[in-house]
């Protein structure tokens, strides 16, 4: 399984941007895929959530703002980022697990795959 991120750079405070993740070599008919932010300092913070049948969650602080999505065909995750804060700033992670479901407004955590990371910079 190998899942590669793209779509990060450098953006002024309310500005867009759109991350992708290029998965590979995971087949499962029922999973979870997430996006996931790290700053160094603070903890990593699960940003959202998409299972198998579209079900999302999303964290507080992007709602409203960022939307998370996946096209099968194309075996690819995005995240698209609106209104960008000073506090967005991160590194962001995709990840995958195989057997999860979305349930609530909760963001799984334990996922088994992960990718290297692109990286967000806000300027305010």
């Amino acid at each position: 399984v190998q899942l590669v991120e793209s779509g990060g750079g450098s953006v002024q405070a309310g500005g867009s941007l759109r991350l992708s993740c290029a998965v590979t070599g995971f087949t499962y008919s029922t999973y979870c895929m997430g996006w996931f932010r790290h700053t160094p300092g603070k903890e990593r913070e699960g940003v959202a959530c998409i299972d198998a049948e579209d079900t999302a969650a999303y964290a507080d602080s992007v709602k409203g703002r960022f939307i998370i999505s996946k096209d099968n065909t194309e075996n690819t995750l995005y995240l698209q980022m609106n209104d960008l804060k000073p506090e967005d700033d991160a590194m962001y992670y995709c990840a995958a697990e195989p057997w999860c479901r979305v349930l609530g407004d909760s963001i799984y955590y334990e996922m088994d795959y992960w990718g290297k990371g692109t990286q967000v910079t806000i300027s305010s």
